[in-house]
């Protein structure tokens, strides 16, 4: 239901902008999102795999509950780094695929703006943020989590 939800707030958003704001959205391409002239689906996809996965594994160190207790106030700064993550992946994918980084967002667009060349490509925008995420969830799961607990453990046992 949540990607339901997620989707239609993203139609309905895009319905907004094109009613209240038709010139811009009309010059701008409805903000859909498509790969640029010039890079292979390839690269497209590593775009929004990288771009996803810098997003999501900076939301979950920000946010991260098992943190120390000194650093018990970096939930209270924790949009600073998400906000900063998500800047930096734009600069670096607007020009490969105008950074989707979220399948909703993307869909949303593509639906309201309706030209062929918004669903040329749309799997890009659902398979590389689904893989990005699925390797940042992982790496922060098994990898740090794994690293600390057995740092933990070892200091623990001294």
């Amino acid at each position: 239901m949540y990607i339901v939800a997620q989707c239609l707030g993203a139609v309905c958003g895009c319905g907004l902008v094109k009613a209240f704001q038709k010139t811009y959205y009309n010059t701008y391409g409805g903000g859909a999102n498509e790969l640029a002239d010039g890079y292979s689906k390839g690269t497209g996809l590593g775009a929004e795999i990288i771009g996803t996965f810098v997003l999501v594994y900076t939301v979950f160190s920000a946010t991260d509950p098992k943190r120390n207790a000194r650093d018990s106030h970096v939930p209270v700064l924790a949009p600073l780094p998400i906000g900063f993550a998500v800047f930096m992946v734009h600069l670096a994918t607007i020009p490969i695929t105008g950074t989707g980084i979220n399948p909703a967002r993307s869909f949303g667009a593509a639906v309201m703006y309706g030209k062929e060349k918004a669903w040329d490509d749309q799997w890009l925008f659902w398979v590389g943020p689904m893989i990005g995420a699925a390797i940042a969830a992982f790496y922060h799961q098994f990898v740090l989590r794994a690293g600390a607990v057995k740092a933990l453990g070892s200091s623990r046992s001294t």
